[in-house]
């Protein structure tokens, strides 16, 4: 038997390069989820900026809450959206235990410069001067005086490239404001890092717009304490919430951004990977079994000359063994590449921070090549079980007809998938926000497996009624009619990989091409401003709302500030975007008309004690009007505000609405994102936006209203760039499994194509029957993928956008003509070589 099966993988080279082919590309794909799912478990960076100081104080990077009671009880917990701070008084604190010689304030902002050149620097980062020791904390170490309130420290290369020296002056803006500092001594860039501006001590915490608070607080040991026991002392002086950070864990407190990428790396490797995975698995069975099937005479041959049914189990485990180990051992180095690359992307875009390494270990690559085994094994016994058990001659007279209706046990898996596709849609029309759009993978695949498992009745039920045109078109018409009624098993074989990749890639694109869609008309319709003040740097003082505001031809000037939340959704907690505004909310109407549905933004108090909120998060969240809502805000401050008005275009512009002061003094920089402007009634628009640029404010700019459409789109692009991803590897698998399922399927007809050659059919009349068999084929699965997309994004899109689903044309185009393309290319590529063979050759007329 293991002759035999070395054989048959010898002398049958197409249909194990199918199965090869199918297995190294699922080990592709889960490789390189399995990667991204290792690297979030076990990402850390090393510490930089605190490699010199033994311990670092942070305050709590995530927000936790917790259900139940007793053996019930149980504690979730997610990273804040923002940076959460420490009080400045608690490193007087640290600093009075006997171990600690200096406990320092570590505090950082974004600060621009309007010198010539300054920007050519890079981003600059301000700091208070005491933190120079967190860079070089060696006693006594030579460098410039403190600088005094009104001036400044710079790093030298970031003073050559200001073109200033000690003596000059240089304007910088700061979330406090926009003033000139003078420069009272210069650093070494090497020794206290590039980039940076030292502030007075007395005036860096008012400057970073967070007074009295602290990113960290960096803790230097006495002569002869250890680290473990200064460490103790430092748990012991900081209490509850605080975070005591030493060794490698010190780069998790220089960049508090890990924890949020790790989550999403985790979300991405775990959820996507696990999907991804089952499609792989699910692609490798559907291939191995066609690749079984297209050998049933064999079997049944082998079984009529006396093999015994153990002995077909034995060959057909023989061939899994001899194809799936190499087949999945090649995908692992392509996966790592794959793995690497989406990385490096989500790095480039923010997502994960710069430092960290992909982990692809050998646990990500061992499910690869295990899965694609396991798959092949179970798929080969299942397929070959049936002729391995019939009797002789049964087992041929069964091979000689195909089979056209599923098995039993096929048929019920089929339709309990169908109906768990159906509940999990039901399930998602009563969710919203982030419930909803976790439900919609899940109704995809499974929707998918049912239509897999009820393959042949859907290709006869498709081919039915896609054929029926076709038998008045000529003798390839009628013939391609009668073949795919015939092959329905067959066709559902390649209609099946076709429809994977229309339901993927249609819920995908289309579920954020909905969001988008949604988004940009909620901004069109709720921003009344009719310019927009913006920053090509980190943002916009405070003070500029208000200079705009007193600018001839400006009625109203809204600044606007982003910054982000945790809310309460029963037991778990979610993100969302908060909007603080400035000025008197009952002018907000001026600027931004939010669709109140209920209540009114102008009773909002500066205070954080009211808020208004979206309509789906009101939903999601069971709050209304004049209920309280619990909100962890980017820092961690937990706030229970009360709900004063509920509005209906928060996916635009912002899911809760607050005041200014209620949201700056905890997001990560006490900038405002934008200023709204709109015009007094007769003002002349071009006038109004001159003398709003010449308010002077560094790396200002001023738009129209389409300024602020483009600042929300790409809040939006992370997401967007991550459907993409997730849509091409899963549809260029399917894409790539669809063509390789034709491929196979073309190549197995050998002998029709041969007899209807011998029966007078003309090369041309061979192609064209084969054609119209391929665009039945594209046009089933496009109908069958279609309606699976459709039924999941009906109720997903109502749940997260509050509208009904928005296809792209683009999208729309692209898929259709993609998947015609795919099926007659895989389709007539094969069936050419076919026709050029001897056999086919002599069997009948050219023409």
């Amino acid at each position: 038997m293991n002759g035999l099966a070395r054989a048959t993988v010898r002398f049958r080279p197409a249909s194990f390069a199918g199965t090869f082919v199918a297995l190294f590309f699922a080990a592709t794909v889960v490789t390189a989820c399995g990667a991204l799912l290792q690297t979030g478990i076990t990402a850390h960076l090393p510490p930089v900026r605190y490699a010199h100081v033994p311990v670092v104080a942070v305050a709590d990077q995530d927000a936790h809450v917790t259900t139940g009671h007793g053996d019930d009880r149980d504690t979730d917990s997610e990273p804040l959206t923002g940076t959460p701070r420490l009080s400045t008084a608690l490193a007087g604190r640290i600093a009075a235990r006997p171990g600690v010689a200096a406990a320092v304030p570590d505090v950082a902002f974004p600060v621009t410069a309007s010198a010539a050149g300054a920007v050519e620097a890079g981003p600059l980062t301000g700091r208070d001067w005491s933190a120079r020791l967190v860079a070089d904390p060696r006693p006594g170490a030579a460098g410039p005086a403190a600088p005094h309130p009104g001036e400044v420290v710079l790093d030298s290369a970031t003073a050559r490239a200001a073109h200033v020296a000690p003596g000059g002056t240089l304007t910088l803006t700061t979330p406090d404001g926009t003033a000139r500092y003078r420069v009272a001594g210069l650093a070494d860039a090497g020794r206290y890092g590039s980039a940076t501006v030292w502030f007075a001590d007395a005036q860096a915490g008012a400057l970073s717009g967070h007074p009295g608070r602290a990113d960290a607080i960096a803790v230097l040991a006495r002569p002869g304490t250890a680290v473990e026991a200064l460490a103790a002392q430092v748990r012991a002086a900081a209490g509850k919430g605080v975070t005591v950070d030493t060794g490698d864990a010190r780069g998790a407190a220089e960049q508090p951004q890990l924890g949020s990428a790790k989550e999403m790396l985790i979300a991405l490797g775990g959820s996507f990977g696990g999907v991804a995975t089952a499609t792989a698995v699910f692609v490798v069975m559907g291939t191995v079994s066609l690749a079984i099937g297209q050998r049933s005479r064999e079997i049944a041959l082998l079984r009529a000359v006396g093999a015994t049914p153990r002995q077909i189990r034995r060959t057909v485990a023989t061939e899994a063994l001899l194809v799936a180990p190499v087949a999945g051992a090649a995908g692992i180095g392509p996966g790592v590449l794959l793995a690497r690359w989406w990385l490096r992307q989500l790095v480039d875009r923010g997502g994960v921070p710069h430092g960290v390494e992909l982990d692809a270990g050998w646990i990500p690559m061992a499910v690869a090549v295990g899965a694609g085994l396991v798959s092949a094994l179970l798929a080969g016994y299942l397929a070959a079980r049936r002729p391995a058990r019939a009797r002789p001659g049964q087992a041929l007279g069964e091979a000689a007809v195909e089979r056209r209706r599923p098995g039993v046990v096929r048929t019920v898996l089929g339709v309990a998938a169908v109906v768990g596709g159906v509940v999990l849609a039901v399930v998602a029309a009563h969710v919203t926000g982030d419930d909803a759009a976790s439900t919609a993978l899940g109704v995809v695949f499974s929707l998918m497996v049912g239509a897999a498992l009820l393959g042949p009745v859907v290709a006869w039920f498709t081919s039915t009624v896609l054929g029926l045109p076709l038998r008045a078109g000529g003798v390839p018409g009628m013939l391609a009619a009668a073949n795919a009624r015939a092959g329905a098993r067959r066709l559902a074989a390649a209609v099946t990989p076709i429809a994977l990749v229309t339901a993927f890639c249609g819920t995908l694109l289309c579920m954020q091409g909905s969001i988008t869609h949604t988004a940009a008309r909620q901004v069109r319709a709720g921003v009344l401003a009719d310019q927009v003040i913006g920053s090509a740097g980190p943002g916009l003082p405070a003070a500029v709302a208000d200079r705009a505001a007193r600018v001839p031809g400006v009625d109203a000037a809204v600044g606007v500030v982003r910054g982000g939340a945790l809310v309460r959704e029963g037991g778990a907690l979610d993100s969302l975007t908060v909007l603080g505004v400035s000025g008197n909310p009952a002018r907000l109407g001026r600027a931004v008309d939010l669709d109140v549905r209920a209540g009114s933004p102008g009773a909002l108090t500066g205070d954080g004690s009211t808020v208004a909120v979206d309509t789906l998060l009101a939903e999601s969240a069971h709050v209304k009007l004049g209920g309280r809502l619990t909100l962890w805000l980017d820092d961690g401050t937990r706030i229970r505000p009360r709900v004063v008005a509920v509005y209906g275009r928060g996916l635009g512009l912002g899911q809760v609405l607050m005041p200014r002061a209620a949201v700056a003094a905890h997001t990560p920089a006490a900038y405002d994102t934008q200023v709204l402007v709109r015009d007094a009634a007769g003002a002349d628009p071009v006038a109004v936006r001159h003398r709003l640029a010449a308010l002077g404010v560094p790396g200002m700019t001023v738009t129209d209203r389409s300024g602020y459409r483009a600042q929300n789109d790409k809040d939006l692009e992370l997401n967007a760039w991550a459907n993409q991803v997730m849509a091409v590897v899963l549809g260029g698998f399917a894409a790539v499994a669809a063509a390789n399922t034709l491929v196979m399927t073309v190549l197995d007809r050998r002998r029709e194509v041969a007899l209807l050659r011998l029966a007078g059919a003309t090369r041309r009349q061979v192609l064209g029957m084969l054609r119209w068999e391929a665009l039945l084929v594209a046009l089933g699965g496009l109908l069958v993928g279609g309606a699976i997309a459709w039924v999941t994004l009906v109720p997903v899109a109502r749940g997260m956008t509050g509208a009904a689903p928005y296809v792209p044309p683009g999208t729309a185009l692209g898929i259709f003509f993609g998947a015609v393309a795919l099926a007659l290319g895989s389709t007539l590529v094969p069936a050419r070589f076919l026709l050029g063979t001897r056999a086919a050759a002599a069997a009948g007329p050219r023409e």
